[in-house]
């Protein structure tokens, strides 16, 4: 299996006039950004509902929780899939602190990274003409 070299996020955490139109999703439906981006990782759609889910019923518990774990798991997910530099330490401060901007900053990267490329082979080849001229009789005025 091969190595892939350790490259950077391709837009700041706070980038979002990069892509205008993932943070405005990211701002009106986060989990819906978030549920569709955990589908596109290969993991249960679902899983960014306990990060939702979760605070609410641990509280009611007494068990404080402050690390939103599936926004924690994709992140660091995406980390490794595509062999993004950064620790552990950095994406749960990440989650903690900025957890929607997390989610739309993944999907921005989500979009950059499998985003289709298109490769058009141009070969000279023989020019096709179509049918020649068309002569018309000459009209025929008065018999």
């Amino acid at each position: 299996m091969a190595v892939l070299p350790m490259t950077t996020w391709s837009t700041g955490l706070l980038d979002c006039c990069e892509d205008a139109n993932t943070c405005c999703y990211g701002f009106w439906c986060c989990p819906c950004l978030a549920c569709s981006l955990s589908g596109h990782m290969g993991e249960n759609s679902c899983l960014p509902l306990c990060d939702v889910l979760s605070p609410a019923i641990l509280s009611n518990l007494g068990v404080p929780m402050c690390v939103p774990p599936a926004g924690l798991a994709v992140r660091v997910g995406m980390r490794h899939k595509f062999a993004i530099q950064g620790s552990y330490c950095r994406d749960i401060a990440t989650a903690c602190c900025c957890a929607w901007c997390s989610w739309c900053q993944m999907r921005r990267e989500w979009r950059y990274r499998t985003k289709t490329v298109v490769t058009v082979n141009m070969q000279p080849g023989p020019v096709m003409m179509g049918p020649g001229p068309v002569m018309m009789a000459p009209a025929q005025y008065g018999r």
